[in-house]
């Protein structure tokens, strides 16, 4: 049997019970064989962005956030799309690594579930490619009308989004597992 690899999961929304935190539960359940899954749900409570701190003197909620990035074994992002953009809250966080090669090589997926997406979509991914980590077109992954396709009880009712849901997993696998160019 092989080790589970270590996956941090940001959750973009900064609602408690949002559509995103319900599909990482279902990712969690589909991959529970494979990942260990560290989710953070509270990205509201991180300080703002200040690039006077954030190279050399990082509060420690930020130190924190970074060590849970470099540690894991792949990053999973999901998220709503906020005003045709990725949430506030996020956008912050990320710009906090900015600084740091943290994400550089890093496998990641990203998943954006919202009522359209699409922008949002479109923005975190330029971001992530700025802070150069590395995804693929199958670990990217834009369900639109989330509210319609999933229930409260966090099971998918919509069976093309399962499908999709359960390629994004294999791909993000693949990804995780595939070594890094570079260091075979």
């Amino acid at each position: 049997m092989h080790k589970k690899r270590h996956i941090f999961v940001i959750i973009g929304s900064a609602a408690r019970q949002s559509a995103n935190q319900r599909l990482i539960d279902y990712f969690a359940r589909l991959t529970a064989g494979q990942f260990e899954l560290t989710i953070c749900r509270d990205l509201k409570t991180l300080p703002h962005f200040d690039p006077d701190l954030s190279a050399d003197n990082p509060p420690e909620e930020i130190k924190h956030f970074r060590q849970e990035i470099e540690k894991a074994d792949g990053i999973i992002i999901c998220t709503p799309e906020y005003v045709f953009s990725i949430p506030s809250g996020l956008k912050n966080a990320i710009e906090w690594c900015v600084s740091t090669t943290l994400f550089s090589g890093k496998p990641t997926g990203l998943i954006t579930a919202s009522a359209h997406g699409q922008k949002g979509q479109e923005e975190l991914k330029l971001i992530m490619k700025t802070v150069m980590a590395r995804f693929t077109a199958e670990t990217t992954l834009l369900i639109p009308g989330i509210k319609g396709k999933i229930n409260e009880d966090g099971e998918i009712t919509d069976s093309r989004t399962k499908e999709e849901l359960e390629k994004f997993s294999i791909a993000f696998s693949r990804l995780v597992n595939m070594p890094v160019p570079g260091n075979v």
